[in-house]
C-alpha cells in the first residue's frame, strides 16, 4: 500500500507570515492538529501543530495574533513521497518522533499529508497468514516509539 492510498489530499496549510490565531482557526475549522507551513511556490518549510502554538501563546507574552508562525516553528521538517510504502512513512515517524507527515511530490510541492490517524483508520487485524497492509501491530509499534519518554540529558 502507498502513502498516497491513505493520505489526506486536501491538507489545510499557511504560510510563514500567518499569524498564530488564525493558523489556530485554520485548525479547529478543518479539526486537525498541525498545518504544513508553505513558501509562496507551494514547496513545504516547515509544519506547525497546535502544541506550538499554545506554548508560543504562554511564552512570548502577546497576543496569538501578533505571533507568525515563522516565529514559532521549529526543527526540521519532515517528508514522505505519494509513492511511498506506508511502511516508509511509519519509519520515518518512528525514527523522528513525528505523527504526520507533509505528502511532497519530486518538487517538494505539498500533495497532503498523512497523520497517525490515517493509519489507525487503515489498521486491519492479523488473521493467520493473511497479513494487512496496516496491521495493528505496525500502528501500535509506531505510536510506541513515537510517544516514549524523551530522556533529559543535563537534569
Amino acid at each position: 500500500m502507498k502513502v498516497q492510498d491513505i493520505m489526506t489530499s486536501d491538507a489545510q496549510c499557511c504560510g510563514p507570515d500567518t499569524n498564530l490565531a488564525a493558523a489556530a482557526k485554520m485548525m479547529w475549522d478543518s479539526d486537525c492538529g498541525a498545518l504544513p507551513v508553505l513558501n509562496a511556490e507551494g514547496q513545504v518549510l516547515g509544519m506547525i501543530t497546535d502544541r506550538d502554538i499554545c506554548m508560543a501563546a504562554a511564552t512570548k507574552n502577546k497576543p496569538a495574533s501578533d505571533i507568525t508562525v515563522w516565529e514559532t516553528v521549529s526543527g526540521k521538517v519532515y517528508t514522505c513521497q505519494l509513492s511511498d510504502d506506508v511502511h516508509t512513512a511509519l519509519d520515518i515517524m518512528k525514527r523522528e518522533r513525528v505523527r504526520r507527515l507533509p505528502v511532497v511530490d519530486e518538487e517538494g510541492m505539498l500533495q497532503g499529508i498523512i497523520a497517525m490517524n490515517d493509519f489507525l483508520l487503515a489498521a486491519q487485524e492479523t488473521k493467520g497468514r493473511s497479513i494487512p497492509a496496516v496491521s495493528y501491530e505496525d500502528v501500535v509499534n509506531a505510536m510506541k516509539a513515537i510517544s516514549a519518554h524523551r530522556i533529559l540529558v543535563g537534569i
